[in-house]
């Protein structure tokens, strides 16, 4: 069975005060063992080198705005291809295939813009619009979305945060919740795989700006929710 992870890491695994996490972020890596890895937020880092401590190899896509994103694959499993989904996203979003034995899986590791609902709707419509071509068979948009769940209340949660992260949550009315990013995800027909098997995690650390948030992802396709490559 193939094992898949996906994590923010957070500015490179380096905090802007001086902390380097990046040995303790290639401790849990290594305890998981993921045979692909979607990262997020990898500012500065050398995620080639990063991968090849670990045993993986890294695809990594550039952003011009935000910070880069990359998928990464444990040999001996074959990489059909790898590519960067080529739409102006705030941060960036990493396309690769992988041959296993149930058919090609298409992974795609991404991270939404922070800042905006309505540009973190644009950009789920560029990600739905990537996968459309293998929505029946084997794919995974993993990431940080940065956008509340559409079936669940988050009054408490958000009664938590600072007026200027609320804000980021909220509609322009400034009172209903903004989830359309994800809720235009699953209009699409992926799965959230979170929902159904508790398979993630949500923020518990990071300062003001979180208050036990689930921002991060696994969605798939229904062939994929129901099969195990």
């Amino acid at each position: 069975m193939l094992r898949v992870m996906t994590w923010n890491i957070r500015t490179g695994g380096r905090d802007r005060g001086g902390r380097d996490r990046r040995d303790q972020v290639a401790q849990v890596i290594a305890e998981q063992r993921p045979d692909v890895l979607a990262l997020q937020e990898l500012q500065d880092l050398d995620v080639a080198a990063f991968a090849a401590r670990l045993g993986l190899r890294a695809y990594r896509a550039g952003s011009w705005l935000g910070q880069p994103v990359a998928v990464l694959v444990r040999p001996p499993w074959r990489v059909l291809s790898a590519g960067p989904v080529r739409r102006p996203f705030h941060h960036a979003a990493q396309r690769v295939t992988v041959a296993t034995g149930a058919g090609p899986l298409t992974v795609l590791s991404t991270h939404l813009d922070p800042y905006s609902g309505t540009r973190r709707l644009v950009e789920a419509g560029w990600l739905a619009a990537a996968l459309r071509p293998v929505r029946a068979g084997l794919a995974l948009l993993a990431g940080d979305l940065n956008t509340l769940a559409p079936y669940a209340d988050h009054t408490d949660r958000l009664a938590r945060l600072p007026d200027a992260y609320r804000r980021r949550h909220l509609r322009r009315d400034g009172r209903t919740v903004d989830t359309r990013a994800v809720a235009r995800l699953l209009a699409a027909g992926l799965v959230d795989l979170g929902a159904t098997a508790g398979s993630t995690a949500p923020t518990r650390h990071g300062g003001a700006e979180f208050s036990d948030m689930r921002l991060d992802y696994l969605l798939a396709t229904p062939t994929l929710a129901t099969q195990h490559p």
